[in-house]
């Protein structure tokens, strides 16, 4: 079977599956800040698509739907959002970033160990970024010193998503400040429930709580769970970093897709005739609409470049930074249709996008997008230098 056939029956599969096993509640279930309705929810709903496979679609063959094309990884996320199935925001980082890592840099012990872990259940999160290291990532300074068969870590992380639900935590520390930034950093796997983690999650402005602080005060954390080699850290971050690239815009664009539709809809009494509409806002619409089209557009060829080898450093920057301007300007026009009302509305749905539908909660939270993955401006020095091989900006 050609891989086009391939993807074309899978579609059609996942919306069979879709339309037999899709909670039709699941909007209701997770409207509002019920954190134990969340859990439940998201533990159901992954144990679902574990079972069916469509958990697994990018890890190697020998698992349960794993060793899928990358075309049909696509289609597979272009599927899920185009149902309206919940994201899978509880095990995103154990599904993508720890899986990846282990898969690519781990020991086979490791992976023994926590690969069947995460498909029970077993939430990851990362403790990368710290107070004074976000977008300077290689200026952490959380400190891990070698004593026999442990290190022993203390310092702080935050911005950790959903850190405050996690298990374990893939956990960068300097165990060497003698050379470069880069360098010295040590890549560990690290059990939530040691003795001398604090956890605390942060209350933002929108009434959630996505992410946690992370206090380490002299954990104790084996040896055997250094992932590559001790000062060489920095390499199996980018692995990490790397591990969902591209996949993840491809279902937030459909999901912003679906959303535009529906609020068109709303707006216009359900007959999705935006003659109707005060002629900026239908101007408005028809600019938004025509700018998913073309992230989608883009999104192909990202993807069809990087299944050719062809994907150079700069194209992901390029879409990032699109889609952190869509989806302000998206959200900007959920906020001014829904007009009064949104600055009313405290209720928002867990397990939703950046379109939950509380149009002043999506408006707030679409700038966590201009950090999250990268600032923008580091992604605009990457397009300039590597991309426009412009001069590298002089400091000072």
């Amino acid at each position: 079977m050609s891989d086009q056939d391939a993807v074309a029956q899978l579609r059609t599969e996942v919306r069979s599956w879709l339309a037999q096993n899709l909670p039709q509640d699941w909007r209701e279930r997770q409207t509002g800040d019920d954190t134990a309705s969340f859990l439940a929810m998201q533990r159901e709903w992954f144990a679902k698509l574990v079972e069916a496979g469509y958990a697994t679609p990018h890890w190697p063959s020998e698992w349960h739907g794993g060793g899928r094309s990358l075309n049909e990884q696509i289609a597979m996320f272009e599927e899920l959002a185009r149902g309206g199935a919940p994201r899978m925001s509880l095990f995103f980082v154990s599904l993508y970033h720890a899986a990846m890592t282990l898969v690519e840099c781990g020991t086979e012990a490791q992976r023994a160990r926590h690969l069947p872990a995460i498909l029970k259940g077993e939430i990851w999160c990362q403790g990368f970024s710290e107070p004074g290291a976000g977008s300077d990532l290689a200026a952490l300074r959380t400190r891990a010193e070698r004593k026999g068969d442990r290190y022993i870590v203390s310092g702080q992380k935050i911005w950790s998503t959903l850190g405050h639900f996690a298990d374990q935590c893939l956990l960068l520390v300097r165990t060497d400040s003698s050379g470069p930034k880069q360098a010295g950093i040590t890549f560990l796997l690290m059990d939530m429930k040691s003795k001398g983690v604090d956890v605390r999650p942060i209350k933002q402005i929108t009434g959630d709580e996505e992410f946690a602080e992370i206090f380490l005060d002299e954990v104790e954390i084996p040896v055997e769970n250094l992932v590559g080699k001790e000062n060489e850290g920095w390499k199996v971050a980018q692995v990490t970093l790397s591990s969902e690239r591209g996949l993840t815009l491809v279902e937030l664009t459909e999901r912003m897709a679906l959303s535009l539709w529906r609020l068109v809809l709303a707006a216009t009494g359900g007959t999705g005739d935006t003659a109707m509409l005060d002629t900026s806002v239908a101007r408005t619409i028809v600019d938004i609409s025509a700018r998913i089209e073309a992230m989608r557009a883009m999104l192909a060829t990202l993807m069809a470049n990087r299944i050719a080898g062809r994907e150079a450093v700069g194209d992901a920057s390029i879409l990032k930074l699109a889609y952190s301007r869509l989806s302000r300007d998206f959200t900007a026009l959920g906020l001014r249709l829904k007009g009064y009302a949104a600055m009313r509305d405290t209720r928002y749905v867990l397990g939703a996008g950046y379109e939950t539908g509380n149009w002043m909660f999506d408006f707030l939270n679409s700038y966590q997008y201009n950090i999250a993955g990268g600032s923008n401006e580091i992604q605009r020095n990457i397009v300039a230098e590597r991309v426009l091989n412009m001069p590298r900006e002089k400091l000072g």
